[in-house]
């Protein structure tokens, strides 16, 4: 659902997301998470929901419909929200950045994430 309240040259904003929100809108299957660190912080600490934004995974977002909901993580969620406010430029509408990261995920959420 596209904002309405946007002029035809407004972009949508990027939304802010807590990990318990998160965690609500993923067991709903409302949305799709893309996990935008490297390999090796993802081998340290992951969300089994979360894609990686590596090759394939890349191709798969950007055919998604861009109406589509998807959110972006990361350590502390500032690369997500780089992230974010890219794939908004490329036309998506529903994009949420997860405030805290994987870090807020392993603190509010699932503690046997590993904090690093």
């Amino acid at each position: 659902m596209a904002d309405s309240n946007l002029s035809p040259t407004e972009l949508p904003s990027v939304k802010e997301l807590t990990a318990p929100e998160l965690k609500v809108m993923l067991d709903r299957g409302e949305l799709t998470l893309f996990d935008v660190r490297p390999p090796t912080e993802r081998a340290r600490a992951a969300i089994a929901a979360a894609r990686s934004l590596d090759g394939e995974e890349e191709n798969f977002l950007f055919d998604l419909a861009r109406d589509t909901p998807i959110a972006f993580l990361c350590h502390h969620g500032i690369r997500s929200r780089s992230a974010a406010e890219y794939v908004i430029q490329k036309g998506f509408t529903q994009v949420y950045n997860v405030t805290g990261g994987i870090e807020a995920w392993s603190t509010l959420v699932d503690p046997s994430v590993p904090r690093y």
